[in-house]
């Protein structure tokens, strides 16, 4: 079993989770709460559960499923965020910050990934 906490992605992806709960749903109209705003919460803490659940796996063939479904959240919520920007909930600088930290989690996810399915 693999400690969740001392990997490097689990926690970019935690802040990632953090900041979005600080910085991004709290500019978001009343009515987007049930809505996007939801959507967004749940696929951003989505990202670092599917690591910590993988984590507790036995075999890295069933830890990259995981992960895959940790980069598949990670690719929701690089989605969500666009039409937040374009609704203009948030701004352009905040959504370009908030994009280039999903980027670098969706990066390390898919470096990890390949780490993992090479070690065969």
């Amino acid at each position: 079993m693999r400690d969740y906490k001392k990997l490097e992605v689990w926690q970019k992806a935690h802040r990632l989770t953090l900041k979005i709960y600080k910085e991004v749903i709290p500019l978001m109209p009343a009515e987007e709460k049930s809505a996007l705003a939801s959507q967004l919460r749940r696929s951003v803490y989505s990202v670092p559960m599917n690591v910590v659940e993988g984590c507790g796996k036995n075999t890295d063939k069933d830890f990259c499923h995981y992960l895959d479904n940790s980069l598949g959240s990670a690719l929701e919520v690089e989605y969500t965020l666009l039409p937040i920007k374009d609704l203009e909930y948030i701004s352009f600088s905040k959504f370009e910050e908030v994009n280039s930290e999903i980027n670098e989690v969706k990066a390390m996810l898919i470096g990890f990934i390949k780490f993992l399915r090479a070690e065969k």
